[in-house]
């Protein structure tokens, strides 16, 4: 019997688990990738004795790894251990209100009512109703091809798509939330959801509120030795299924032979294979790979998501005040979102992100002091100054920490790195740096999302966050099911 051959071109996190799913079902699979590395944004560095993970750092739905391991028969605790995290996020609002947004429901509930007299039940209720969202519509849309008129007349996503609240579609998120909460500080934040996959709470739809659910309902982990782990637990496996890599190896083309793939130039050889999964930024995949400038200009329709700067700080102190993940609210958040997506630049206030890993485990960080993961969100790259921006940012971003933390930051900064978006497309191929593709700024963002597959070549599917079902580890998880199930449909027909 032939062994179906497949290329995957890209190791990040998406392509090494469809290269796993494709393995464990029997076909020989090889991965190209550009970087000396695996796991694409999923990265870390070490510098003057502080780890850093260099890229995502909220880890949810654990179930979609353990789903690998078991496909592939393998012991998940041998390669990967995790525990879940008792406070998602602590909050610190500009007027100094502090709230710690407990993991448990009711919890977290009492918490908004104590710190922000948010009436009893409003987050229980909210909660429910995302879980309810999620599991009707969410699972449906973010589990299957919304590409394949198969997927439509489907029993389930008909009586989806019937139950499915018109407020979801047409209200904003921000309308949504006002909607379900009293207070202003609950509404900021719950509006921050949409930052998830890099969009706008003011302009998003409201059918967003269903990301919480995942965060409260199932809850945030914490993977040992931090989110690097995640990538060395997949590559690792990968390679016991006999996964074939290559590093520091760019893919030149996709080699189209009358509508159909047959494989990749790699160093100027013709490398053959029955399929071809393209995990490279779907716009790059068209404009370099394929030599196709049409269907990239048509990627460029839709408005590109946020992207980030990042700054890594070796802190000579520890903060007890601080979590796992913190934020720092900006005072206007509608402001802030305005000069993200509509003036591409940054606000004078920015909300800061901070991941501390240190905090959940000992030899991240030198004794007594701490690794900090500092962000703020960015506008895509359209050619602004990054160099005078981010010595800005980095002013503004450290005068508001001394704000909130009562105590001056600098000091204490001991080593330092930072990334700018052109940094991000330069070390993951994202295009102009956005972190999730496309945003979701649309009601049918999710429906002009870049199929799994190119209608017009046959053999050739896309996985990652740049295409169906978004940006984010879970989704980018799921459209290595998405592809894997079209590509063993496909095998079926012939």
């Amino acid at each position: 019997m032939h062994q179906t051959k497949v290329i995957v071109i890209g190791a990040g996190v998406a392509g090494l688990a469809t290269a796993i799913r494709l393995a464990a079902a029997g076909d020989a699979v090889t991965v190209y990738e550009k970087n000396e590395y695996p796991g694409g944004k999923l990265s870390a560095f070490e510098k003057d004795g502080y780890h850093f993970d260099a890229g995502p750092s909220l880890f949810t739905q654990p179930q979609l790894i353990e789903e690998l391991f078991a496909l592939a028969g393998e012991p998940i605790e041998n390669y990967f251990q995790y525990r879940r995290v008792p406070v998602a996020c602590k909050y610190f609002f500009a007027d100094g209100k502090m709230v710690e947004a407990f993991a448990d429901a009711e919890q977290f509930d009492a918490e908004l009512q104590d710190k922000l007299q948010e009436p009893a039940g409003a987050v229980t209720c909210y909660l429910q109703e995302s879980k309810k969202i999620y599991d009707n519509i969410g699972s449906i849309f973010l589990n299957h091809s919304l590409h394949k008129r198969k997927t439509w007349l489907n029993k389930r996503v008909l009586k989806a798509i019937q139950s499915t609240k018109r407020a979801y579609l047409f209200k904003s998120m921000h309308q949504h939330n006002q909607h379900a909460f009293k207070t202003a500080d609950a509404v900021q934040l719950f509006n921050r959801y949409a930052t998830y996959n890099g969009s706008n709470p003011y302009q998003a739809p409201g059918m967003l509120s269903l990301i919480p659910h995942l965060e409260y309902n199932e809850g945030v982990y914490y993977p040992e030795g931090g989110m690097i782990s995640i990538t060395n637990a997949l590559y690792q496996l990968a390679v016991k299924l006999g996964v074939q890599f290559h590093f520091n190896t760019e893919v030149q083309y996709i080699i189209n032979n009358e509508g159909r793939a047959r494989g990749v130039v790699v160093k100027e050889e013709n490398i053959e294979a029955d399929m071809v999964v393209s995990n490279v930024d779907v716009y790059f995949t068209y404009k370099k790979l394929l030599r196709d400038e049409l269907s990239a200009k048509k990627v460029l329709r839709q408005e590109r998501s946020s992207s980030a700067l990042v700054f890594y700080w070796g802190i000579a102190k520890t903060f007890d005040a601080l979590q796992l993940h913190n934020i720092f609210f900006s005072a206007d958040y509608e402001k802030e979102f305005d000069a993200l997506f509509n003036k591409k630049q940054l606000q004078d206030d920015p909300t800061v992100y901070m991941n501390i890993t240190s905090k959940m485990q000992k030899g991240l960080a030198p004794e007594g002091k701490e690794n900090w993961f500092v962000m703020i969100n960015a506008p895509a790259n359209t050619g602004q100054d990054w160099a005078a921006l981010q010595q800005e940012a980095r002013k503004k971003i450290i005068a508001k920490l001394n704000v909130m933390l009562n105590t001056d930051i600098e000091q204490y900064i001991e080593t330092e790195t930072m990334l700018d978006p052109t940094g991000i497309e330069a070390k993951t191929a994202s295009y102009m740096g956005s972190l999730y593709g496309t945003s979701s700024n649309s009601k049918l963002a999710a429906f002009l999302r870049h199929p799994n597959f190119n209608s017009n070549i046959k053999g050739l599917y896309c996985v990652g966050g740049s295409v169906h079902p978004g940006g984010g580890i879970p989704l980018c998880l799921k459209s290595a099911q998405i592809v894997t199930h079209l590509i063993k449909t496909q095998k079926r027909v012939h």
